[in-house]
This record gives C-alpha cells, sequence and structure tokens, in this order.
C-alpha cells in the first residue's frame, strides 16, 4: 500500500517528473525468486592430478553446477615485453565434466617504467592483450570444446575505469563472436558515469563480492565476504538495470604478521609457507553458513538483474583451505553443511583401547578439545594422545586430553578419522569419550 500512495501522489506532479518517479518505482520493484544459476572458477595454473580430478569429476559430484571459469593466463604489464604466465590447461578433464565453461585473462595493474601510464597511451599492449585473447579462444575452439566466454579480469585503476573500454573492444573484435566479460569490484559503482560506459562495453560482468586484501593488524577482523555489504552492492549493481553474476568465496587464506604487526605475506591455497618463527599467524576462511544464507536469500527474492553465483574456487582435495566438496555441495543448495563429530572407543585387545575421532558430517570441523575419557572396570597402567593430544588431566577413572589450537592446523575433513588417544588397562575396562558440551552431535 504504501508503494500504491506513492505512485497516485506522483500522479499529481507535473508529467516530466511524474514519470520519472515512476520509473524509478517501478524499477526499484523488479525482483525475481527462484534458482539462480551457480558456476565455480578453477584458478589454478598448474593443472595436477588433484585439478584434473575435480574438474572432472563436477558433472557427478555437482551436477547443480552449470558451469566453470578456467584460469587460462596472467599478464605482468609492468615489464617491457609484458610477462605471460599461461596455465597448463586439460581439455581433457573440462570435456568429461560436459559443462559449459569460460577461460579467464588475469592483466595486472599498467604501471610500466618509462611508459604511458594508462593503456589508452600504449596501443601495442592493447593489441598484445587482444591477440593473447584471441590465442586462448583458439586453443579451447581447436579441441572441438564449446568456449561460452573470455573473461577479462584487470587490476584497472578507479581513476581509469573510463579507459579500460578500449581494451575490451579491442579483445571483443580479436575473438569474436566469443562473448567477452570482465569482474568488476563494488568500489567501481560510484564511478557511475564510466561504470555505465564500461559494462556497456562488454557482454557482461561478474561482480566480486570477496576479497584477498589482508588486514592491516593482526587483532583485526577478518572478513572475506560481508554478507551485509554484498546486500548492498548487488542492490547498487542492479540499478545500472544490466545483467550481472556474483562472485562469493568458497577459500581460505593464511595471513602472517611480524612481532610489528606488519603484514609479511599471504598463503591462499598449496604448501604452508615457511614463515619465520617469530611470525603471527591468522587464518581467514570463508563462513559456508554465512554463503548457504545468501544463497537462500536471493534464490526466494533478489533484484532481476541478478543473474547467477560464480564461486571461487571449486573444491579439490589438496586444497586445504577451501571448502570439501560435500560442504560446496550443501552451498549450493543454499543449506548451511551438517556437523556431525563423533568419538569412537574401539577395544584393539584385552586391555587395550584406542580413541577415535571421525568426522561424518559435511563441513571441515576444528579439532574438538578438551576429550574427556572415563572407564568402569579394571585400573589403569598407561596412556598417551595422539594427532597433537596431551593428557592434561587424570584421576582413577577418567583422564581428560587438551590439544592446541594452532592457526596452521589443517582441520578436520569430512569422512576422515584419527587415532587421538589409546589406554591400556590392568584387564577388561569399559571405555566412555565425550565431546566438549559445544561439539556434543545432536540426537
Amino acid at each position: 500500500m504504501p508503494r500504491l500512495r506513492n505512485v497516485l501522489a506522483a500522479l499529481l506532479l507535473p508529467g516530466a517528473i511524474a514519470g520519472l518517479l515512476i520509473a524509478l518505482w517501478l524499477h526499484n520493484g523488479r525482483r525475481a525468486s527462484g534458482p539462480l544459476p551457480q558456476e565455480a572458477y578453477v584458478w589454478q595454473r598448474s593443472w595436477g592430478p588433484e585439478i584434473r580430478r575435480s574438474v572432472g569429476e563436477t558433472a557427478r559430484e555437482t551436477p547443480a553446477l552449470s558451469g566453470l571459469v578456467a584460469f587460462a593466463a596472467e599478464v605482468d604489464l609492468g615489464v617491457q615485453p609484458p610477462r605471460i604466465a599461461r596455465a597448463d590447461l586439460n581439455f581433457a578433464a573440462l570435456r568429461r565434466a560436459g559443462k559449459a565453461f569460460g577461460l579467464a585473462l588475469r592483466i595486472g595493474p599498467f604501471s610500466r617504467p618509462g611508459a604511458g601510464r594508462a593503456l589508452a597511451d600504449d596501443p601495442d599492449a592493447v593489441r598484445a592483450l587482444a591477440g593473447l585473447a584471441k590465442g586462448i579462444a583458439a586453443a579451447a575452439q581447436a579441441q572441438k570444446l564449446p568456449l561460452r566466454e573470455i573473461q577479462l579480469d584487470y587490476d584497472c585503476p578507479e581513476s581509469r575505469l573510463g579507459e579500460y573500454p578500449l581494451l575490451i573492444r579491442a579483445v571483443r573484435q580479436a575473438v569474436a563472436p566469443v562473448p567477452v566479460t570482465i569482474t568488476a569490484l563494488p568500489a567501481w559503482l560510484r564511478h557511475r558515469s564510466d561504470f555505465t560506459a564500461l559494462i556497456g562495453s562488454a557482454d557482461g560482468y561478474v561482480l566480486q563480492l570477496h576479497s584477498l586484501a589482508p588486514p592491516r593488524r593482526f587483532d583485526a577482523e577478518v572478513l572475506l565476504c560481508d554478507p551485509a555489504a554484498a546486500r548492498r552492492a548487488v542492490d547498487a549493481a542492479a540499478r545500472f538495470r544490466r545483467p550481472f553474476r556474483v562472485a562469493l568465496p568458497t577459500y581460505g587464506y593464511v595471513v602472517a604478521f611480524d612481532s610489528e604487526g606488519k603484514v609479511l605475506g599471504l598463503s591462499a591455497e598449496g604448501p604452508l609457507l615457511a614463515w619465520p618463527r617469530a611470525a603471527v599467524l591468522r587464518v581467514a576462511r570463508s563462513d559456508p553458513d554465512t554463503m548457504a544464507g545468501l544463497v537462500r536469500e536471493w534464490t526466494a527474492n533478489r533484484p532481476a538483474e541478478l543473474a547467477g553465483i560464480l564461486w571461487y574456487r571449486l573444491p579439490n582435495a589438496a586444497d586445504r583451505l577451501n571448502w570439501p566438496w560435500p560442504a560446496f555441495r550443501a552451498v549450493l543448495a543454499g543449506r548451511s553443511p551438517r556437523r556431525a563429530l563423533r568419538l569412537e572407543p574401539r577395544r584393539i585387545e584385552p586391555g587395550l583401547v584406542e580413541v577415535g575421532l571421525a568426522n561424518s558430517g559435511e563441513a571441515d570441523a576444528l579439532w574438538p578439545t578438551p576429550v574427556t575419557v572415563t572407564w568402569a572396570g579394571a585400573p589403569l597402567l598407561a596412556c598417551d594422545g595422539l594427532a597433537g593430544y596431551r593428557v592434561r588431566a587424570a584421576s582413577r577413572r577418567e583422564i581428560r586430553l587438551e590439544r592446541d589450537q594452532t592457526p596452521w592446523d589443517h582441520r578436520f575433513r569430512p569422512g576422515e578419522r584419527r587415532l587421538v588417544a589409546w589406554l591400556r588397562f590392568a584387564g577388561e575396562a569399559d571405555v566412555q569419550a565425550t565431546l566438549p558440551p559445544v561439539l556434543e552431535p545432536p540426537g
């Protein structure tokens, strides 16, 4: 009713003003509902066995996933000639995936000393980038694979957004008829005129709602994606009245600080880097519950311009800072991953009991601490903790196992089982093990 009153009031105003107000009201009221198409990035340069398996099994693991966008190459424009790093794409794995796919070209900021300060001043660089995009598209087409898009991920300074369409037009001409899309940052939305021209020059855009920027202080809150900010950015982007997708995070990263709180660096995937002994490490992780909430919300009610979700990035078995497959599938469905840790005392031989920890849920789990082990029957002769657990307290009928939580700890993956303690008794004993109250599984 308030909106109806607003329209009726607008009709009493002069024609031009009334028309403008009604148009704005109608635009603000354009909403949509129903499942959104969801895709995932494959952003690794080296396609080892885990990546090939992950990509090839997406048809089985995530039938709800409609497409993939694979990293194809990165260009460093800060040197002459530009330095190009290519991914060793495995087109056989992409063919097995059986999904629509795009290829992404990552372009660093244009900051070469002694040359023009922008792409507009360096037509040779524009031609080289367009040629590289053409070669990337041709490689996919030579494999008889349907390439859905070339995606430009350019670190364009906000002050240079007005020049970015030069590059987009050159790439579109080089790869035609393959569509050319771009990634965009929420900060770009405030440059209304430049952004309007920018998205008008491309065939589509992806609004990145996640950030890999480390915090400035080691004790600052780390948010890979603030859901409130994500909602605001989506609503702001919808006002440009062009369809767009959003990129949401699945990953985590480790950021290291020195003793004075200065950032030493970060590690987002692969093996843990060797930080100095005195470094303070923080781990930032994407929260699957929060991301599932956004999926549910936008499935039920969203701006009509929001056309899909691109997840950064596709899970694989070697990526310990990313979500596991079961959690990813749950979030795609708009559901929080199920949690289920349990302790499993097991009699190995008369008088010897091992205590196992199992994760039968869908999400990674923290190592529970403390773990309490009680028994009835024969007296305890000896015991010890395993997998980082230590016996901190003991009595005639109970021991307590504790474990330090360190930022670089691998979390407990779904389907994993580890031994956490053994106990030797003088005879038969009935052993029970319990999790901390907040971690006790339901039922």
